[in-house]
């Protein structure tokens, strides 16, 4: 049986899991209220970021990645290259394939609102916390480096 000093240390643990789970979503929505992305769907979003972190790829390949069938893959690609967010290129390895990358202007939407939510998180920063607070701010981003480590 354990006793309250063997307790305390995992009751603490699941209380402050709780309490960073819901700090970490009010502050994603917070970054999320500073940069205008526009009105994307999570799919068409998930294609922009995966495209970007891993270059061009097939509709085939999204399709895989993303867990979809391709037919419902193709109307996410259809709609990002409608809004011009997307453009194809025939594969040079198969030229009945198409390679998706993203367009300039989809770049340039992604790089300014990365900007705007760390000039928001910036101010927030210099305007809310005392130097000494700074130094504890650091050593939690240390800290919740780990957890994403793990």
């Amino acid at each position: 049986m354990m006793d309250n000093k063997q307790r305390e240390p995992e009751t603490s643990a699941v209380a402050m899991a709780g309490e960073l789970r819901l700090l970490i979503g009010n502050l994603s929505r917070r970054l999320r209220e500073q940069a205008q992305p526009g009105d994307y769907t999570w799919s068409q979003k998930s294609v922009i970021l995966r495209l970007e972190r891993e270059g061009p790829a097939t509709v085939t390949t999204l399709a895989k990645a993303e867990g979809v069938r391709p037919q419902s893959m193709g109307a996410t690609v259809a709609t990002l290259e409608a809004a011009g967010m997307i453009s194809g290129t025939p594969d040079p390895s198969d030229g009945r394939q198409t390679l998706l990358s993203l367009s300039e202007r989809c770049r340039e939407i992604i790089k300014a609102g990365r900007a705007a939510r760390e000039d928001w998180l910036f101010h927030a920063i210099s305007n809310h916390f005392a130097p000494h607070e700074l130094e504890q701010l650091a050593d939690a981003i240390t800290l919740l480096k780990r957890l994403t480590e793990s």
